[in-house]
C-alpha cells in the first residue's frame, strides 16, 4: 500500500492524506489551507488525485482545516462514503454551510469592486448548495465501534479530546495475506480540560501519523490561563475598556463560556458592576453551542454532573448570544466595558475583524488570543508586535494590550504528545510527524527518536511512501515553502515590471522634464546592483 501527504506537511493547515491499496483509495481528512493569500490559493487548485476514484473519506473532526474542502471534493466528483463520529457530522452540518456562506459573501463583495474596475468575475470555492449536497455522503458512527469498510479494511474511532467528536483513527488494512495497522492521531487535545473527555490512549500500531502543532512547546496549566483571563477582564473593566477574544467557534468558545459560567455563576463576592456583559458574537458559535448541548453524552464527568444538577453550563445572567448583523454592529457603537468573543480564531475572517477595527486603537482595551495563530494570519501578525495594520480598507494603529494565553490551546503540547506515544504497549515501527510548522515538527521528531529509538519522518507535500508490514520506501514530493516563496518572488517581480511599464508609458513627459536624465545614473546603478545580487544567488544555489 502507499500513503501520500497532500496537506499539513510542514504546515498546520490543509490536512489531507491518501492511502492507496490494491483495491481501494482512502482519504483521511480534506481540510482547507489557511494563512496568507498564497497559502489560501492552494484551496482552488485541482486535487492531485482522481477524486472519482476515492472510495472513502475518513474525517477526524469538524474543524475547517480538516473538513473545509469536502464540498469541493464532492463538487469535483467524489461519490464515496464520508465516515466520521456523530458529533462531527452534527458540527459539519453548520460549519460547512457557514464556510460556504462566507465564501459567497466575500466573492459578492469582491465582484462589485471588479465590476467597477472592468475586471473578470471570480467564483467561490463552493456554494451553499455544494455544501448541502456534500452532507448526503456522511455516515456517522460512535466512538469504539468497529467499522468494517469492506472485506479488507476496518477502522475504529477513539476520543482525541480536541473538540466535540474529534477522533483518533485506528485503521486495519489486510493486503497480500498480512495485516498492517495505521493510526492517525488527528488533532490531539490536552488532558483534564473542561466539557470533553481526555484523549484516549492506543495500545499498538505498525505506523503512526501524529500531529505536532506544539511539538516544541509546553503549555501553562489551563487553570493558570483561566485565572489570567479573569484578571485581564477585571483590569480592563476597571480602566473602562473592552476585551476582544478571537475564538474558534467550535471548541474554544464553548470552553470559555463554560469557565466564565463557573466564575460568574458561583462567585457571590463579585460586585455587580464587575459582572459586565459577555457577548458571543458568532452565529456559527451559537449554533455550535446548541450542537454541544445535543451531544452532552460525550461530556466529561464534571460537565455531566453540572447538567444533572440542573445547571446549563452554556448560560448565565450576563451572557448574551448575538446572531444578527445589526446587533453585532451595535456592539461597536457603545463604549461601555464588555467582553466580545467572536470568530474567526485567527482573526482572518468573520465578525471579529470588525471588532478589531473599532478597538485596536484604544489603549484601554485588551486583545486576548486563546488558540494557535498560523503563519500569515492577522492573529500571528498582531502577536508578532506590528504597530499598524490595514483592516477593512483602513489603516489602524495597534494601541491596546495583547495577550497570548496558550493554556487554552486545544492542541496537545510536547509533554502530552510524548506521554501519549509512551502509552503504546506495542510501539510503532515508524512515526510520521505532520500538522506542524517545520521547527515544531523537527523538534518533536528529534525528541521521539532520542526517547523511543523509533525512526521518524517529517514528510514534504506530496511525499509518497510505499509501506508494508515491515518496510517503507519513499518517493519524494515537494517542499511547500520554496514553492510559496517562489510565488511571492514572482508576484513582486511582476509588480516591478508593471511599475516599469507605467514609467515607460509616461516617458515622454519624464524626458521632457528631464527627470529620467537627472536620475539616470542612480536608476542604472540600482539595476546593476539587482543584476549582481541575482547572479550571486545563482552562484549560491549552484554550490
Amino acid at each position: 500500500m502507499e500513503i501520500q501527504f497532500f496537506g499539513a506537511a510542514k504546515m498546520v493547515t490543509g490536512s489531507n492524506y491518501l492511502i492507496t491499496t490494491e483495491k481501494y483509495n482512502i482519504l483521511v481528512d480534506c481540510g482547507m489551507f489557511q494563512g496568507n493569500k498564497e497559502m489560501e490559493k492552494m484551496n482552488f487548485m485541482d486535487f492531485p488525485y482522481d477524486v472519482e476514484e476515492v472510495d472513502y473519506l475518513i474525517l477526524t473532526h469538524a474543524h475547517i482545516d480538516h473538513s473545509g474542502r469536502i464540498p469541493k471534493l464532492v463538487k469535483d466528483g467524489f461519490r464515496g462514503k464520508i465516515i466520521c463520529t456523530k458529533p462531527t457530522f452534527d458540527l459539519c452540518e453548520i460549519m460547512l454551510l457557514d464556510s460556504a456562506k462566507i465564501q459567497e459573501s466575500d466573492v459578492e463583495w469582491e465582484n462589485k469592486k471588479r465590476l467597477r474596475a472592468g475586471q473578470d468575475m471570480i467564483y467561490p470555492l463552493y456554494t451553499m448548495k455544494d455544501a448541502e449536497e456534500s452532507l448526503k455522503y456522511f455516515e456517522p458512527y460512535f466512538y469504539n465501534q468497529r467499522i468494517n469498510l469492506n472485506e479488507d479494511i476496518s477502522i475504529r474511532f477513539k476520543d482525541a479530546g480536541h473538540i466535540l467528536g474529534s477522533a483518533v483513527v485506528e485503521m486495519w488494512i489486510q493486503e497480500k495475506g498480512e495485516q498492517t495497522k495505521i493510526v492517525f492521531s488527528g488533532d490531539l487535545g490536552m488532558p483534564d480540560r473542561p466539557i470533553i473527555k481526555s484523549p484516549e490512549f492506543i495500545e499498538d500500531a505498525d505506523y503512526l501519523i501524529i500531529e505536532s502543532t506544539y511539538g516544541n512547546t509546553n503549555h501553562e496549566l489551563f487553570k493558570s490561563s483561566t485565572e489570567k483571563l479573569i484578571d485581564i477582564i477585571n483590569r480592563t473593566v476597571i480602566r473602562g475598556g473592552s476585551v476582544i477574544i478571537p475564538s474558534f467557534a467550535v471548541g474554544r468558545t464553548q470552553e470559555l463560556i463554560y469557565e466564565l459560567n463557573k466564575y460568574y455563576e458561583y462567585n457571590n463576592e463579585i460586585e455587580e458592576y464587575m459582572r459586565i456583559p459577555i457577548y458571543v458574537d458568532s452565529p456559527m458559535a451559537v449554533n455550535a453551542t446548541e450542537v454541544f448541548q445535543k451531544n452532552s453524552s460525550s461530556f466529561d464527568e464534571e460537565a455531566t454532573e453540572l447538567i444533572l444538577k440542573g445547571d446549563n453550563p452554556f448560560s448565565f445572567s450576563n451572557l448574551r448570544y448575538i446572531r444578527s448583523q445589526e446587533e453585532s454592529m451595535a456592539l461597536n457603537k457603545s463604549n461601555y466595558p464588555k467582553v466580545i468573543i467572536s470568530s474567526s480564531g485567527m482573526a482572518n475572517a468573520g465578525r471579529v475583524r470588525h471588532h478589531l477595527k473599532h478597538n485596536l486603537w484604544n489603549p484601554k482595551n485588551s486583545l486576548v488570543f486563546v488558540g494557535y495563530q498560523a503563519e500569515g494570519t492577522l492573529g500571528r501578525i498582531l502577536l508578532d508586535g506590528v504597530k499598524r495594520v490595514k483592516l477593512l480598507g483602513e489603516e489602524i494603529d495597534v494601541q491596546l494590550e495583547i495577550y497570548d494565553l496558550e493554556g487554552f490551546s486545544g492542541h496537545a503540547d510536547q509533554k502530552t504528545l510524548i506521554n501519549w506515544i509512551d502509552r503504546f504497549k506495542t510501539k510503532p515501527k515508524k512515526i510520521f510527524i505532520v500538522h506542524g510548522e517545520e521547527e515544531q515538527s523537527n523538534t518533536l521528531s528529534n525528541l521521539i527518536e532520542d526517547k523511543f529509538n523509533i525512526e521518524t519522518i517529517v514528510p514534504n507535500m506530496e511525499d509518497k511512501f510505499n509501506i508494508s508490514k515491515d518496510e517503507i520506501e519513499l518517493k519524494k514530493g515537494i517542499n511547500i515553502e520554496p514553492v510559496l516563496l517562489q510565488q511571492d518572488i514572482e508576484n513582486e517581480l511582476e509588480n516591478v515590471y508593471k511599475q516599469f511599464g507605467a514609467l515607460v508609458s509616461r516617458s515622454g513627459m519624464l524626458y521632457k522634464d528631464k527627470i529620467i536624465e537627472k536620475n539616470y545614473d542612480e536608476l542604472k546603478n540600482k539595476l546593476i546592483d539587482l543584476q549582481h545580487e541575482l547572479m550571486d544567488l545563482n552562484i549560491l544555489l549552484s554550490k
